[in-house]
C-alpha cells in the first residue's frame, strides 16, 4: 500500500476539507489508529468568514479533542442588546458543558485544529483541490477522490491525481462540490443564513479596548438593529454581533436568516450596506466605525438545519457545513461540526473492521442515524424559530415583551448557547429536551 500522502496513495479514510469539522474528524480517526489523509485546498493560515465565537458546546468538544487555544478570549456569557437595553446572561450551568465560551479568529482556530490532527497522526496536504469523487465502476461506491494541486487562491492548477480510501468524509463547506457530485443537493425546505463581517481596532480608551486584558468579557449580540437610536431611527433587518479578540480587535458582524433559500432570494438584501448603516449608528466612543476598520467586509452563506440528505451514503459521510450543520438559532456551526467529527471518529473505525462490505455500509449509515437522533429535533425547533422571527410583528413582540421576562431569557440562553441537558437538568432543560423529542427529526 502506498503512503497516504503520495500521489496515487491509499489511506483508511480521506477527509476533504480541513475546517473545524474536517480536522476534528481526521484527529479522532487518526487517534483510533487509522491512516488518515486530510486534504485542504488552501494553505494555512487562511481566513474564513465567521463571528469567531465559540459557544460552550464548541468549547466542550475542543476539550474532549484535547485542543489548547492559548490566545482565545474567554467570555462569561451573552450580552443581548434589544430595544435599547442590554441583558447580560451568564452561560448556563449544564452537565457535560463548560460554563464559559471563547472567541478566537478562524485564521488561528482552523490552523490549530489542522495541526492537532497532524499530531494525532493524520497526513495533511495543503493546496490540494479535490475536484470530485472516485467511484467504483460496478457498485458506484466512493473509493477515493480525484485531486489537483491548487494555487494561492485555492484554484486547481495541477494534473489530476487519485487518492484511494474505503471511506471518504466530505467537509468541504457550504457548496460541497463533493456532495453535489454524489447527487446530494441542498434541500430547499431548510433555513439558509447570510453573514458579513469585518474587524475593527478600537482605541485603548474605548470600552472594547481592553479585550485582551484578562477581565470578564461577553459575546455581544444585537437582536434588533437600528440606524441610530432605538425606535427613533430606521429599523434594519438582521441581527448583529460584537465579539472581542485577544489582539484588541473586535469582530463586527451582521447576519440574516431565512426559512428557505427562496425567501433569501426574495429578500435580496445588501447586507454589507446594512452593516455599514448599523455600525455608523453605534456610539462613537465604542470605536467600531469605518475609521477603525482593519479588514474588508466579507460575506458567506450559512447552511442550516441539516440541509443535505442522507448524511452517509455509498462510503461517504458529510460533516460540518457540507451537511448544513449551522444552528438556525444563532448562526453557529463549529460546535455541531466538531461533534459530528467525534461521532464519525467513533463509527468509521468500527465500520472498517466489519467482515463484509454490506456490514461496513450498514455501520456507516449509522452515522446518519446517530447525528439525527442527537441533533435532529434541535434543528427542527430552529426551523420553527426561523419561521417565527421572519414575521416582523412577531419579532418585535418577542423582543419588547418576551426578552425582559426571566423565564423567556432562560430559554433563549439555552437555545443561543447550543447546550441543554437532554436527560434531566432544570425546568428549562426539560422543556427544551421534551420539545426536541416531540417534533420531527430534521
Amino acid at each position: 500500500m502506498n503512503r497516504p500522502g503520495t500521489p496515487g496513495g491509499s489511506a483508511d479514510v480521506i477527509v476533504v476539507g480541513a475546517g473545524p469539522a474536517g480536522s476534528a474528524t481526521a484527529a479522532w480517526c487518526a487517534a483510533a489508529g487509522l491512516d488518515v489523509l486530510l486534504l485542504e485546498r488552501s494553505a494555512f493560515p487562511r481566513d474564513k468568514v465567521c463571528g469567531d465565537g465559540l459557544t460552550p458546546r464548541a468549547v466542550g468538544e475542543l476539550e474532549r479533542l484535547g485542543v489548547r487555544l492559548p490566545r482565545a478570549v474567554r467570555n462569561a456569557g451573552l450580552r443581548l442588546v434589544a430595544d435599547g437595553r442590554a441583558h447580560e446572561l451568564r452561560w448556563p450551568d449544564v452537565p457535560g458543558f463548560p460554563s464559559y465560551g471563547l472567541a478566537l479568529a478562524r485564521t488561528e482556530l482552523d490552523e490549530a485544529l489542522a495541526r492537532h490532527a497532524e499530531r494525532a497522526g493524520a497526513t495533511l496536504l495543503e493546496r490540494t483541490h479535490v475536484v470530485g469523487p472516485e467511484l467504483d465502476a460496478r457498485s458506484g461506491r466512493v473509493v477515493g477522490v480525484v485531486a489537483r494541486a491548487a494555487d494561492e487562491r485555492g484554484r486547481a492548477t495541477g494534473e489530476p491525481v487519485t487518492y484511494r480510501a474505503p471511506v471518504v468524509v466530505a467537509a468541504d463547506g457550504v457548496s460541497s462540490r463533493f456532495a453535489v457530485a454524489l447527487g446530494l443537493e441542498r434541500r430547499e425546505d431548510r433555513p439558509i443564513g447570510v453573514a458579513v463581517r469585518t474587524y475593527a481596532q478600537p482605541p485603548a480608551a474605548s470600552p472594547w479596548g481592553t479585550a485582551g486584558d484578562g477581565g470578564e468579557r461577553w459575546m455581544e449580540s444585537h437582536v434588533e438593529l437600528w440606524e441610530g437610536a432605538p425606535r427613533t431611527s430606521a429599523p434594519l433587518s438582521g441581527y448583529g454581533w460584537l465579539f472581542p479578540l485577544a489582539d484588541g480587535t473586535v469582530n463586527v458582524g451582521l447576519g440574516a436568516v431565512h426559512s428557505t433559500p427562496a425567501r433569501q432570494s426574495a429578500a435580496d438584501a445588501d447586507h454589507r450596506r446594512t452593516l455599514d448603516r448599523w455600525v455608523a449608528g453605534l456610539p462613537d466612543e465604542l470605536g467600531l466605525g469605518a475609521a477603525h476598520r482593519v479588514a474588508p467586509v466579507r460575506g458567506a452563506a450559512l447552511p442550516m438545519g441539516l440541509n443535505r440528505t442522507p448524511l452517509a451514503t455509498r462510503g461517504a459521510l458529510l460533516v460540518g457545513d457540507a451537511a448544513g450543520m449551522v444552528s438556525p438559532f444563532n448562526g453557529e456551526g463549529i460546535g455541531f461540526g466538531l461533534q459530528a467529527g467525534r461521532i464519525a471518529g467513533e463509527i468509521v473505525p468500527r465500520a472498517l473492521a466489519a467482515r463484509s462490505a454490506a456490514e461496513r455500509e450498514r455501520l456507516l449509515t449509522g452515522y446518519d442515524t446517530r447525528v439525527r437522533a442527537e441533533l435532529g429535533g434541535f434543528y427542527t425547533l430552529g426551523r420553527y424559530f426561523t419561521r417565527l422571527i421572519e414575521q416582523p410583528a412577531l419579532h418585535r413582540l418577542a423582543v419588547r415583551h418576551g426578552l425582559p421576562r426571566r423565564a423567556v431569557m432562560d430559554v433563549v440562553l439555552r437555545l443561543f448557547s447550543d447546550c441543554y441537558d437532554p436527560h434531566g437538568g432544570d425546568w428549562v432543560d426539560r422543556a427544551v429536551a421534551a420539545a426536541a423529542r416531540l417534533v420531527p427529526s430534521a
